[in-house]
């Protein structure tokens, strides 16, 4: 199919979806976190596995993303070692620095909060990933920088890498356009239900 096609694809199912988020995250309401918190427990023991040793990386929410903050300071208390990206480039993968409940985030471009330059590099093994659109086969729309699609296909050309999507149940549609370019995701959980995917 071509490239062109693909791309003009993806840019009419992003035009639909985000106002379908915008309403999702304006009529959720506080209760959405803890709801996905509970969503992701479950996930848990549906077989996502997370090892006392592995690192989690998440985001801080910007604009109507659903607000992840109550399953990082969960998985915190629970033990793991959180972390958040950081954008080093265009071009480039994610860096990911440490992140603990209190630390105190530096302001860049684009609304984004990031760890502070001091804050420790680590590898993560489970990312939980903000998008527009996903199906039940882990393809993701993104928002168009290609991010984490190059952030999982670098780290998954060296270690097992766990990519969970983070949404809002509007945002489960039947089909996303995909190229060689995008990188799937194996799990999504919402604030009502968990995915494993196809693949």
């Amino acid at each position: 199919m071509p490239q062109t096609y693909i791309d003009a694809a993806k840019h009419r199912l992003a035009e639909k979806m985000r106002p379908l988020r915008r309403e999702a995250h304006r009529n959720a309401g506080r209760e959405a976190a803890d709801k996905l918190w509970r969503q992701f427990q479950d996930a848990r023991r549906q077989g996502l596995v997370i090892d006392d040793d592995d690192v989690v990386s998440g985001y801080w929410p910007i604009r109507d993303e659903l607000d992840i903050r109550r399953l990082l300071t969960g998985l915190t208390d629970q033990g793991s070692r959180c972390a958040l990206p950081v954008v080093e480039g265009r071009a480039k993968p994610l860096l990911f620095r440490q992140w603990k409940p209190g630390v105190e985030l530096v302001q860049r471009p684009f609304g984004l909060s990031e760890p502070p330059d001091s804050a420790r590099v680590l590898t993560p093994r489970v990312l939980l990933v903000p998008l527009l659109a996903v199906d039940s086969r882990g393809n993701r729309l993104g928002y168009g920088g290609g991010y984490y699609d190059r952030t999982l296909i670098f780290l998954r050309q060296s270690v097992p890498i766990v990519a969970v999507g983070i949404a809002f149940e509007v945002q489960l549609v039947a089909d996303v356009p995909h190229d060689g370019r995008d990188a799937a995701l194996d799990w999504v959980v919402t604030e009502k239900s968990v995915h494993r995917c196809a693949g």
